[in-house]
Formats: structure tokens, sequence, C-alpha cells
């Protein structure tokens, strides 16, 4: 049940209104954002993905949490914020969709229950008009606090209202999934008995990519850095692609930091030997050039290849050998001119 001003409201009345801001917010959403994959979609998903490891230091940890007090965020709308301008630096365009799991416990009275109430909210971001991180932040912010604060409608619910183009090749609403976990460590402790986690590998992907970090703290509380994993879809993606994708999240966010007033646009995301591909090795076409002229260089040609065809205008074609007789008639006539 939910109150409002001291007064109990129908929750039908509730998910009609939530209903209603999701049906404006996802308006016009693209039906699938443009990524950097290594292959084209394929009609129908086969789910077969892979997994690389997301790190980033404690150092970048600590200087997160110090922007999103500056900025009044949370730090997961700091990684929100990020990997939606390093998806649009990307290639993604400017309206970027992401798929973000919350505990679905928005009432008091659902807290001491037992089950799985965990809700799938759509985050839209505008990355438009190349703010700086710190405008951008902003914008993330209200979005995020409007979402979270209609996120009662069921996932499965606001797809059968806002009736996407349905395809066997992709996720609705979303393609990027980000999930935060930033809770205290769970343990069981039994009399004679230990326990531990064991991660188990995967070898599916229910999204393209899904960006799962949690934040870890040092015995006295300090950050101690994020930890977690980038599933991919091996349809589309090649594991070095996404080793790239998670390094360049790093670069973008050690840049944020850094420098929060600078365009999103203008963040740093390529490594050094990256840059060095694109700027040096990519441009270095020169070539070296035999030491004569033009009419030297063809009159060589001419004697290899008299035949071969030189020049093709209007239907006409001539030989290197009728050209070059053309050209040296032509030459004797001008000469005689003076």
């Amino acid at each position: 049940q939910h109150a409002v001003l001291g007064q109990e409201s129908d929750p039908q009345s509730v998910i009609a209104q939530q209903l209603a801001f999701w049906r404006e917010t996802l308006a016009d959403l693209p039906e699938a954002i443009a990524l950097p994959g290594d292959r084209p979609r394929p009609a129908v998903a086969s789910y077969r993905g892979g997994r690389v490891p997301l790190r980033l230091s404690a150092d970048l940890h600590a200087s997160l949490l110090a922007l999103s007090r500056q900025s009044g965020t949370s730090l997961f709308m700091v990684l929100q914020a990020g990997l939606a301008a390093l998806l649009s630096r990307l290639g993604a365009g400017d309206d970027i969709p992401i798929g973000s799991p919350v505990a679905g416990r928005g009432d008091h009275a659902l807290d001491d229950l037992v089950g799985f109430f965990v809700n799938t909210l759509v985050l839209r971001t505008d990355t438009s008009g190349n703010p700086s991180f710190r405008e951008f932040l902003a914008r993330v912010r209200a979005g995020s606090l409007a979402a979270y604060g209609h996120q009662d409608v069921p996932f499965e619910r606001l797809v059968e209202v806002i009736n996407p183009a349905r395809s066997l090749s992709h996720h609705p609403l979303f393609q990027v999934m980000l999930a935060f976990q930033n809770n205290a460590q769970v343990s069981l402790d039994l009399p004679g008995l230990q326990t531990s986690f064991e991660d188990v590998p995967v070898a599916s992907a229910k999204f393209d990519l899904s960006f799962a970090l949690a934040e870890e703290r040092a015995t006295d509380g300090t950050p101690a850095g994020l930890n977690g994993v980038l599933e991919y879809a091996a349809d589309l993606f090649d594991r070095e692609t996404v080793e790239a994708i998670a390094q360049r999240l790093e670069r973008l966010l050690t840049a944020a930091a850094a420098e929060p007033d600078r365009a999103i646009g203008s963040l740093d995301i390529l490594s050094a030997a990256e840059r060095r591909t694109i700027l040096t090795t990519w441009n270095d076409t020169a070539r070296a050039v035999p030491d004569a002229t033009i009419p030297q260089l063809f009159a060589e040609q001419a004697g290899r290849t008299p035949d071969a065809i030189a020049l093709v205008y209007d239907g006409a074609t001539l030989s290197y050998r009728e050209l070059d007789t053309r050209a040296n008639q032509l030459a004797h006539h001008l000469r005689a001119r003076g």
C-alpha cells in the first residue's frame, strides 16, 4: 500500500500514474542502440556469451566518490554517466537507454518479507550538446531520481504497455545493463562450518553488454576499489573488443574525475598505443618516389607497355604509344611556334 498525505491511495491508481510517466519518458526510444560490434547482429540471438574482468582501482574509487559528493549524486549515478558518455563516444548516438536492477522494495511493508523483489528500470540518458561531465551528471541525477520515483511498475508490464518493436535479435527497451552493489558483504557462520562464494563461469549473455560492479572497502572503511565483470554477447563481440571497452570506461572515468568540467566528447578514452596507431601508423603513408619528372616516368611506362590503354575520354581510347606520339607532335608544334 502507498500512503499519500497520510491517506491510503489505490495501488492501481499509483501504477496508472507511473505508467503514464513511463509512456512519456520512453516515447520514441531507439529500437536498438548502435554498438561497436565485430559482427552484424544476427536475426535470432543465440545468447552465447563471455565475461571479462572489470576493475577500478582504489584511487579511482576515491576520486569518483569525491566527485559524487561534490555534484550531489550517488556513486552509481557517476558510473551511469560514465557508461552513457562512453557508449555515445563509441557511436551509440546521443539517446542512451541503460537497464539497471533495483531492489523493488519501495514500500516499508516489504522490508522484512522473504522473496525476490528485484525490478528493472530503464534509465534514459541524453548526451546531446556535448556537455561537461559535471553538467552531464546533473542530467543523469534528474533522470535517475525521476525513474526511482516510478519504479513500482514491473518491467514485464512496462514492455507490454510501451509495446516496442519485438525482435528475436535483441532485448526490448535497452541492450546494455549496469548493475551496482554497495551493500555490506554477507557471511554465513555456523559451528564447525566455513563458507565462501565460488564464482561459477557462465557462457551465456542476456544482453549485448552487462556491466556489474561491486564496491569494496578496507577494514577502516576507506575505498578499496570497484570489482566486477563485463558480460558480453558472443554473437556481436570478440573478447579483445570487450576488453578494450572495459579499459576505455576506466580511462573515461579517470579523466572525468580529474577534470569534471571538460566536455564529455573530449575526455580521453584511448590508450597510448591506440593513439599512436590512429595519429602515426595510419597516417604513415609516405612512399619512395623515383628521382625523375612526370614526362620521364610516362616515357618509361610507354616503353614498357606501349599497347596498354593510357587514356579514356568521351568513348575514345589511346594507348601509351599513341598518347606519347601525339604529345610529342604537340610539343614539336609548340616549339616551332616559339
